[in-house]
């Protein structure tokens, strides 16, 4: 590995804004094009807008070093142009640093931070279905990951983390908090306004539901988590991702007007893809009839190509159906059947994608989340917690193998797991502590020192 790989790779740098890449694995590959995500497209999070304003620098720098180590000549962060403060704080920085970066303003629509939407909006180039940006050229990196790997550089490894806490709080807030803290005592920060309350981890349209208390009680902060949303526990986005399979499949083979909204405000159908729900939707209630290979690809093969982003069933769909749920499941199906839909390596954009797109206002408004929209984090604090429960596996990949034993003396930034084999990231101690267990799974660290 190089000086910048192996630096990310030692200090277990993630993708911070979605599944949890290891970045180290994306770098290795040469690219034209260098995306820093910065959109935040779902409603209700503010930490992407809080690190441009508090760290624009450490961004700035950071891009411009994964870019040299990607090769790329073009260096862009995509932002939405209402972001008017975190765009003069990044420009300022550009031009201290005298980077070669460009911003480029994007509108306020839901999904913009959908990295295959946003390689097509400044680049023009489609990304093939279940393809990488680095097939058309590009590679894209969240804002919160380009800060660590500024921080890589330093050689400081990824123990903290930026998160906000939004949705039914006496304060949106935004906390710094060690890698392991649990979600009970970040929203205990926030001043939930209710006794028992529901929590989304991440955004409203993509994040987990945690609606029962012994899961809300496991919960921990990770290298992903970006933001907890409180809500209500009978909310409408709590209720609906309770639905089970079965009532879904009743539900869509008796309700589907095949209206084919679903499949015309579909982000993946409008960049090109083999993407359309409704097809999916209309061949359920014969799935058991369909004998032969071929034709079951063609009635659920596109459920393949589904990026799971929520339109077709929390905005388009007028019935109330969960294409969604409809397309994981067959997923699965296709899968354990073997049979997979080959996609089209040259996907074309339908000359509707700009007409089509989502206004995030109308969809928080939709989400019943409207009250929440126009509150934001203005204020950090920073929380040091007694006890951090840091999981191995923080994304995607192999989880990390546990390097110390219970029982050891550890200092925050201290190795606890090493990279497995393949694609894995290295895992770090978010506390001063002694180990009080560890495993394959996980270790929980006690903190010595009296809050």
């Amino acid at each position: 590995m190089t000086g910048l790989l192996e630096a990310v790779f030692q200090a277990g740098v993630v993708g911070e804004g979605g599944a949890g890449f290891p970045t180290w694995a994306k770098l290795r590959g040469k690219a034209e094009c260098y995306i820093v995500n910065a959109a935040e497209c779902e409603p209700l999070i503010e930490t992407d807008k809080y690190l441009m304003r508090t760290f624009p620098r450490q961004i700035a720098a950071g891009a411009a070093a994964a870019a040299a180590q990607v090769g790329a000549e073009r260096v862009v962060i995509a932002t939405k142009a209402k972001y008017e403060r975190e765009i003069a704080a990044l420009k300022e920085a550009i031009r201290e640093l005298e980077a070669k970066i460009e911003i480029v303003t994007m509108p306020s629509f839901y999904p913009a931070g959908d990295e295959q939407v946003m390689v097509y909006y400044v680049t023009g180039r489609c990304v093939p279905a279940r393809g990488l940006p680095l097939d058309v050229g590009c590679v894209v990196d969240n804002v919160g990951t380009v800060r660590s790997v500024y921080e890589a550089l330093l050689g400081s490894p990824v123990t903290d983390k930026y998160l906000s806490v939004t949705g039914e709080v006496g304060e949106p807030l935004m906390i710094e908090t060690p890698i392991g803290t649990s979600f009970r005592e970040c929203v205990a920060l926030a001043a939930p306004s209710l006794t028992d309350y529901a929590v989304i981890n991440g955004g409203p349209m993509m994040g987990l539901t945690l609606a029962e208390p012994e899961r809300i009680d496991k919960a921990v902060v990770t290298k992903t988590t970006g933001n907890i949303l409180v809500l209500p526990p009978d909310h409408y986005l709590i209720k609906r991702s309770q639905l089970k399979m079965a009532r879904i499949r009743l539900q869509s083979r008796s309700a589907c007007i095949q209206c084919r909204y679903c499949t015309d405000l579909c982000p993946r159908w409008l960049i090109g893809h083999e993407m359309e729900p409704h097809v999916v939707m209309r061949g359920l209630w014969c799935e058991g009839q369909i004998k032969n290979s071929e034709e079951f690809v063609r009635a659920f093969g596109d459920a393949l190509n589904c990026c799971g982003c929520g339109i077709c069933e929390l905005y388009a769909c007028p019935m109330g159906l969960s294409p969604r749920r409809v397309n994981e499941y067959f997923k699965g199906v296709l899968r354990a059947r073997g049979l997979d839909q080959k996609p089209n390596p040259h996907p074309k954009a339908r000359s509707s994608f700009s007409q089509r797109l989502i206004p995030t206002e109308r969809l928080a408004a939709r989400l019943d989340l409207l009250k929440y929209y126009p509150l934001h984090a203005d204020r950090c604090v920073r929380y040091s917690p007694k006890e951090v429960y840091i999981p191995m596996r923080q994304g995607i990949g192999r989880a990390a193998s546990p390097v110390a034993e219970a029982g050891a003396r550890v200092s925050r930034g201290e190795l606890i797991g090493r990279a497995a084999e393949g694609i894995s990231s290295n895992v770090h101690a978010s506390i001063d502590g002694i180990i009080k267990e560890i495993n394959a799974q996980g270790a929980r660290i006690v903190s010595e020192v009296e809050n």
